[in-house]
């Protein structure tokens, strides 16, 4: 296997063909061009990892080849290689973006150093790309499973201030991915590189709270031997996520609204106040507003958390997400515990569906879990499933569509199901969402989308029937 694809690019032939030569002795893949123009061809057809290039060439100079590399193939190294070293050209040079410069003669030993430091630089860089394109993967908005409108409607909000410093509140019930869409809204964020901090307020006791989130001077208590930074100020550049802010003392909500408003934040036995550099996300099941009213919560903290606040949905208000993350979860723990061939059969969904997971979607993965692990076949029966589950009543079957042959609308279909549910049930939202296995919530939703209202032909029969009951 080659360590490496190089180009050489030199208008001396002998040169070109001994140094061709002598990398490919060492185990790289190397190729050779005579001029700019050759050079400009093969990295068209292969981008190399490597360009060693001489700076005087027939048709050009090695610096504009170097310009062309840069603009083109970013990632790809360049070593300069001229038989006029001045330190005017090597500074040109590295400010063009060349990874080294050697001159003429080149030893075989310092061009085989040379080369192994610039294709490591390669490969740390490819590292590199990978591991963001990992993290991408596990904290970016594709790892909020699910296509139900509305999971949608909070990552369409989530991604458009993603990338701004706008102070978000989720708000969702337990297990509903707070923490996830907060990683997400990090991640895709120009914070990235900074730190993520997630401080529980809910799980930290009150004394202890105040100095995790800001720290303490030395002397400041009975054993505060030493300063110490809070986590917000360890945060510094970066995010910091107030888990369960609903569970914040009242007291101390007060400091928690200073930062958030100013930015500064002061030590525990600090006499002056210092700025911090950190956006603000706060998560929690709690009803704020109702806390508010209760004297639980600062209003004024309130609408400083709440300038982006969204909702994510519990389980059982998008229904139609469950198959898919109930796979997902099944996929994950087969491969985690090591169980490739556990099959988890279709006719066994239904249950899943029906089940009102108050634990909402981390319920559901442990569950999945549990079923991984403890099956004793290699196919899940419905024993293998909790009993809760088990004695779910499985969802209604769904309705059977007729395909056309010129195709349909899938809006179409959707907006003829919800008028017929809304008929069936004299317009009555609540009995028409319970038919369609959906919240109210998710149906109005549906209904304005579509734009879905009354005929002036169902108006009048509601009228006539009105009068009808008033002669009665």
């Amino acid at each position: 296997m080659s360590m490496g694809r190089i180009l050489v690019v030199e208008d001396d032939d002998s040169l070109r063909r001994v140094t061709q030569a002598q990398l490919t002795k060492w185990g790289y893949e190397a190729s050779e061009a005579s001029d700019v123009s050759q050079a400009r061809d093969i990295l068209h057809r292969e981008p190399k990892e490597l360009v060693i290039t001489d700076l005087n060439l027939p048709d050009g100079s090695g610096l504009d080849l170097l310009k062309e590399i840069r603009a083109n193939y970013p990632d790809t190294a360049v070593i300069i290689v001229t038989a006029y070293g001045t330190i005017e050209t090597a500074v040109d040079a590295i400010k063009c973006g060349a990874y080294d410069y050697i001159t003429k003669p080149v030893h075989p030993d310092e061009l085989k150093t040379r080369v192994n430091r610039a294709l490591e630089r390669y490969r740390l860089i490819d590292e590199v790309r990978v591991l963001r394109s990992a993290i991408d993967k596990k904290f970016g908005f594709e790892s909020m499973v699910g296509t139900s409108a509305a999971l949608m409607q909070v990552l369409d909000v989530a991604a458009s201030v993603a990338h701004t410093d706008a102070t978000v509140l989720i708000r969702g019930e337990t297990g509903t991915g707070k923490e996830l869409l907060a990683k997400a809204i990090h991640f895709n964020s120009t914070r990235r590189q900074r730190p993520f901090t997630i401080i529980s307020c809910g799980s930290i006791p009150r004394d202890l709270l105040e100095s995790e989130l800001f720290g303490y001077t030395k002397g400041s208590f009975t054993g505060a031997y030493t300063h110490k930074k809070g986590k917000v100020e360890a945060a510094d550049g970066g995010t910091v996520m107030l888990d369960e802010i609903g569970e914040m003392p009242v007291d101390l909500q007060v400091r928690v609204l200073r930062l958030v408003q100013e930015h500064e934040i002061e030590k525990i036995g600090a006499t002056t106040s210092q700025k911090v550099n950190v956006r603000i996300l706060a998560a929690t099941h709690r009803d704020l507003e109702e806390r508010v009213r209760a004297g639980l919560f600062r209003e004024d903290l309130y609408f400083r958390l709440a300038v982006i606040p969204v909702v994510l949905p519990p389980l059982r208000d998008r229904r139609e997400d469950i198959p898919i993350l109930a796979e997902e979860f099944f996929a994950r723990c087969k491969r985690k515990h090591g169980r490739p061939d556990l099959y988890l059969p279709a006719p066994l969904m239904p249950h899943f569906v029906s089940y009102r997971w108050p634990g909402n979607v981390r319920e559901l993965e442990n569950v999945i879990e549990r079923i991984v692990l403890l099956s004793r076949s290699d196919e899940v029966t419905l024993m293998d499933l909790p009993a809760s589950i088990r004695d779910a009543a499985p969802a209604a079957p769904v309705q059977q569509v007729p395909i056309e042959t010129d195709g349909l609308s899938l809006e179409a279909v959707e907006r003829e199901l919800i008028v017929h549910a809304l008929r069936k049930f004299d317009w009555n939202q609540t009995a028409a969402a319970r038919y369609l296995d959906i919240s109210r919530k998710t149906l109005m939703y549906r209904i304005a989308k579509h734009g879905i209202e009354k005929d002036m032909t169902e108006v009048q029969v509601d009228k006539a029937r009105s009068a009808v009951s008033d002669r009665d």
